[in-house]
């Protein structure tokens, strides 16, 4: 069972959160304060922390910053009350991996942890597969049929993407997050072209490529062992 470390000053919400996360099959710890939390982050053994932004003694990007130093990889969603661009962006950029805006749903919160930890299993791997298709993350070479595929730099990272989360359903906003690196766009069709170049790449013969579209989310790489 995964150690989910909760850093959350409302006792109410830490109580939801460890009873539902708990539900979920998480064990879970909690922190009052960014003080006594980022203590524990550092001394304990957990694998996820879901972190709140506005808290007593240090804040969230205060804690961030430490986790960042000490456990470059040791994911962490944030939760905030507020819902500017701004400071969602500043916590992504303060090495946060997601947020979540309260009120929240704690079935997505809790779909999100195990996203987040599988991305986190697979940050190892040097190697990413689905039936004949191959990624070498160190060589950053692509095959389908043992047939090399060029793609961009860009183009590359969003197929990892797509990969490390077979199988389940990613929204624009998602990725954008996560390749691009910036607040989703409603004008904006980067992620439609992207997926454009790589299903014209990854087409070899009459194979389909394995990126479904599900209508009005987004996007799913199809799972092929």
């Amino acid at each position: 069972m995964p150690l989910v470390l909760v850093i959350e000053d409302e006792p109410g919400i830490v109580d939801f959160l460890e009873r539902g996360l708990k539900a979920h099959g998480f064990q879970v710890i909690s922190a009052l304060d960014g003080i006594d939390g980022t203590e524990k982050a550092l001394a304990e053994d957990v694998e996820l922390v879901v972190l709140d932004m506005m808290l007593p003694g240090r804040s969230g990007l205060e804690v961030l910053s430490d986790l960042r130093r000490a456990k470059p990889a040791l994911p962490v969603i944030a939760l905030t009350a507020r819902g500017e661009i701004e400071d969602r962006v500043a916590g992504l950029d303060a090495g946060a991996v997601d947020y979540l805006t309260k009120p929240f749903s704690l079935s997505e919160l809790a779909a999100r942890i195990r996203a987040q930890l599988r991305v986190a299993a697979q940050a190892s791997a040097t190697d990413l597969r689905s039936g004949e298709l191959s990624v070498d993350l160190i060589t950053r070479e692509v095959r389908r049929g043992g047939e090399l595929i060029r793609l961009s730099t860009t183009e590359f990272e969003l197929l990892v993407h797509l990969m490390r989360n077979r199988g389940h359903v990613l929204s624009r906003e998602q990725i954008l997050r996560a390749v691009w690196g910036y607040e989703y766009d409603p004008g904006t069709n980067v992620v439609d072209v992207y997926i454009g170049y790589l299903r014209r790449k990854l087409k070899v013969g009459d194979d389909e490529v394995p990126i479904v579209t599900v209508r009005s989310i987004g996007y799913r790489f199809d799972a092929s062992d």
